[in-house]
């Protein structure tokens, strides 16, 4: 059993020039090369199950997610994840208004088509989780108490009714979190994943849960790292600038 375990996240799987995206090929050649290395996936709140019972995570193990709900994710990346038997959490902004019907689609981020209702429902019959992602996706930083809690508290609420399940995950838009967005996660969800780059931990706290942002395995030798003993040092490597150039930005 391992005491630490790589969250990855994806955005968009497409080739457009943009950090949010992450080329297709690498995506299914580097979930390849984890499958032939032994790797298996556990669902996110079966990790989390693990930090708050202080059990180990499987051997081998990681988790995905993937923020936003682009449609890339059915397209290009759903079916290696069904070819390969992978799990992953999809976390969806959903709107103000969401309609369910079928053919409609999640409201547009960065011009990109988005998920529609038939991909979510498709993707839930094939050990694919959905996760809240706010309704509009604001920095919640920036927001008023009361406007934190409706972006929270509705995206659970309307997407729990447009899929007829519990949704128990969710995800600050871009990572960022402050103490009263924490509480309000915290009264609604089970976890909440944040933008701290790192590998989760059983120390890990649940409602800013750190993961690994697919930008920083954007090449065959990066991805490469990470079954190897030499992954947490290169994330640890990338953290330190990371964490020094947020701080001057402040």
């Amino acid at each position: 059993m391992a005491a630490a375990l790589p969250v990855l996240t994806f955005h968009a799987v497409d080739k457009l020039a943009s950090v949010n995206s992450f080329s297709p090929q690498l995506f299914r050649r580097g979930l390849q090369r984890l499958r032939q290395a032994g790797y298996q996936t556990i669902p996110l709140l079966e990790a989390i199950d693990c930090i708050k019972h202080q059990r180990r995570f499987p051997e081998r193990s990681l988790v995905i997610t993937f923020d936003d709900g682009y449609e890339s994710v059915y397209r290009l990346a759903f079916p290696v994840l069904q070819e390969l038997k992978f799990s992953a959490t999809v976390f969806l902004t959903v709107g103000i208004h969401p309609t369910t019907q079928l053919e409609a689609r999640l409201p547009s981020l960065e011009n990109r088509l988005m998920l529609s209702w038939r991909e979510i429902h498709e993707m839930q019959k094939y050990c694919i989780e959905f996760g809240a992602h706010t309704l509009t996706h604001p920095d919640l930083t920036t927001l008023s108490r009361q406007q934190i809690e409706v972006e929270i508290g509705e995206s659970k609420k309307r997407l729990e009714e447009a899929t007829g399940k519990a949704v128990s995950s969710f995800a600050y838009p871009f990572g960022r979190f402050d103490e009263r967005a924490r509480e309000i996660a915290q009264r609604h969800f089970a976890c909440a994943c944040s933008d701290k780059l790192g590998i989760a931990n059983l120390r890990s706290d649940c409602f800013a849960l750190q993961r690994v942002d697919a930008y920083y395995l954007r090449s065959e030798k990066l991805f490469a790292l990470l079954p190897t003993k030499f992954f947490n040092g290169y994330i640890l490597s990338r953290r330190v600038p990371r964490t020094v150039r947020r701080w001057f930005r402040k």
